[in-house]
């Protein structure tokens, strides 16, 4: 009988453990299935709008701290590796043996076979591999935040030991693929026993005679003049031109003959524009986002209307181009995008020479019809019309409801702009990138004493040097990136720390004559660009990534909270 029994507790309890066990095995397959990644851009929409975009006002509008300006790139995963650096690197110097035409360029053609060290008074030979290694151990040593890659023979420099030497290079904190190029003289010399060493370095570009080693990319001939006649129109008292890299994202010409391989997705002007620019982004890049899903290219107006609120002391400033902030090469090259007057051209063209197979066209009013309910649809191009009042005529209203979890935004095709990040690349060279760096908010925050009593005095000049000495070594380079616009505010400042540096510590990199200057002058056709606040606040936000140290005003500077008192 007890045997019976037991028998009969031990079936119920095996009965019981195997349905406990189908249970999670079911729990968990429903978890698997629904679960998405802790990925801040593939969280549903209010995520990654409390996440990058804080808040949303009631009138549907954002309320952002504009001071850090973030973009895809600074989320995404970084793709250097150390295989790849060191791959490079070793190929470098290989490279260097097969490559003595260089050293004709420069007049050292004679001595491009001498052996390096036959004579201490010798000069040296550049176009030695010894030369180059020297080099890159320099580089390896004294720069340990940059991946190099491509290095360039060394050239003759201007007296007997010195070098000049190209490479490119990316910041290991870059996530992007891009990368940067750097040319720099140096002062070498040889040991008895034949071993060559850096004496020393030149500050960022300045080995000129290595500057053009590094192959640039090149426009079309047709930009090529048009830059040309650019320059030619400016007035006569611009001593010194910076010859500027062509920058791959001209718009391209029109193609009637591939039109109807490909479908469009067309957003009309809504009421974004001229809002503020994280607004913008927020409703650009859920047309992206629907794009993308319904495998269609977005057809992007490349003008847009600067708000006020990021360029102080401006008024809203319609005709800038989208091209001054974000990197529409990288759009471009990933098929996403189509620029809205070679679409217009193409589809005008297309319907003049097939009157009897014009293109299909959807015309949708508003976001009452979701992407899902477009997905099937086979017209050439779906129009998008947003014609009802504030704030049911915002882009970003499409990606609302249900949609928010079907359709993605793509942060990571939004960069900022080549000619921006060449400027942020420049002020870190500059610093040897070996920086620290304190984000100072002021600004409208700074007048505002109901929600920031305290921040005011908090970020007086005589409360930042006492703040920062017992955190920053007063003999590093310090940057300050900040709102605060009046000139000499940060005196007191440079006075203790010696190698502190603002963005107009900077300024010649985008004044008249500079590489910066001359780009942005071949997308207006000559006509001279302002460097404006959201450009001031993309570059600070970007060198504050790159800082060692980075001390932020609200949690350091003040007791005052982020976004007004009692918000901690």
């Amino acid at each position: 009988m007890k045997s019976s029994v037991g028998q009969q507790v031990v079936k119920v309890l095996s009965n019981a453990m195997f349905g406990l066990f189908m249970l999670g095995v079911l729990v968990f397959t429903v978890i698997s299935v629904r679960y998405q990644p802790p990925d801040p851009w593939l969280e549903p929409g209010q995520a990654v709008t409390e996440l990058v975009l804080n808040a949303v006002m009631p009138n549907s509008t954002f309320q952002i701290d504009e001071s850090v300006l973030r973009t895809g790139e600074d989320f995404s995963l970084s793709p250097a590796d150390n295989v790849t650096v060191s791959m490079f690197e070793e190929a470098a110097i290989t490279e260097v043996q097969t490559t003595s035409v260089f050293n004709a360029i420069q007049g050292d053609e004679k001595t491009a076979d001498a052996p390096i060290c036959s004579s201490q008074d010798t000069p040296i030979n550049c176009s030695d591999p010894a030369v180059l290694n020297a080099i890159i151990n320099y580089n390896l040593e004294h720069f340990p935040d940059l991946s190099f890659f491509s290095y360039y023979p060394a050239v003759k420099g201007p007296s007997d030991d010195q070098c000049d030497a190209a490479w490119k290079f990316r910041a290991k904190k870059e996530k992007s693929w891009r990368m940067y190029k750097d040319f720099r003289r140096f002062t070498l010399t040889v040991s008895e026993a034949c071993n060559v060493s850096v004496v020393d370095a030149g500050g960022w570009h300045s080995g000129k005679y290595a500057k053009h080693l590094i192959p640039r990319k090149r426009g079309s001939r047709k930009s090529k003049r048009k830059f040309e006649a650019a320059l030619a129109s400016l007035e006569k008292n611009v001593t010194v031109m910076e010859e500027a890299e062509v920058i791959e994202d001209s718009v391209d010409k029109a193609d009637v003959s591939t039109f109807q391989q490909h479908k469009y997705l067309f957003y009309a002007r809504g009421g974004d524009h001229c809002k503020k620019m994280s607004h913008y982004l927020w409703s650009f890049l859920c047309a992206l986002g629907e794009a993308q899903y319904l495998n269609r290219a977005l057809v992007l107006d490349l003008n847009l209307c600067l708000s006020s609120s990021n360029n102080p002391g401006h008024a809203d400033e319609d005709g800038k181009d989208f091209r001054f902030y974000f990197d529409f090469a990288h759009l471009k090259d990933s098929g996403a995008v189509i620029e809205q007057k070679a679409f217009l051209t193409e589809w005008e063209m297309w319907n003049q020479r097939h009157p009897k197979h014009q293109a299909s066209f959807r015309e949708v009013v508003g976001n009452s019809v979701t992407p899902m309910d477009l997905q099937q649809d086979t017209s050439t191009i779906i129009m998008r019309k947003f014609e009802l009042p504030e704030p049911d005529n915002y882009w970003y209203r499409v990606c609302e409801g249900e949609t928010e979890n079907v359709v993605q935004r793509p942060w990571h095709l939004l960069w900022k702009s080549k000619r921006i990040m060449d400027v942020v690349n420049a002020i870190c060279g500059q610093m040897e990138w070996d920086f620290d760096a304190i984000h100072v908010v002021r600004g409208e925050k700074a007048r505002n004493k109901d929600l920031w009593p305290n921040l005011d005095s908090d970020t007086t000049p005589e409360s930042l040097v006492a703040k920062l000495s017992d955190e920053i070594d007063t003999n590093r380079y310090l940057y300050i990136a900040t709102d605060e616009r009046e000139p000499g505010y940060f005196d007191a400042v440079k006075d203790t720390f010696k190698q502190a540096r603002t963005l107009d510590d900077f300024s010649a990199l985008w004044a008249e004559g500079s590489a910066w200057y001359n780009q942005t002058l071949e997308l207006t056709g000559g006509i001279p660009v302002e460097f404006d606040g959201y450009m001031r606040a993309e570059v600070d936000t970007e060198v504050i990534l790159r800082a060692k140290k980075k001390l932020e005003t609200f949690g350091f500077l003040t007791k005052d909270c982020k976004d007004g008192i009692s918000t901690c």
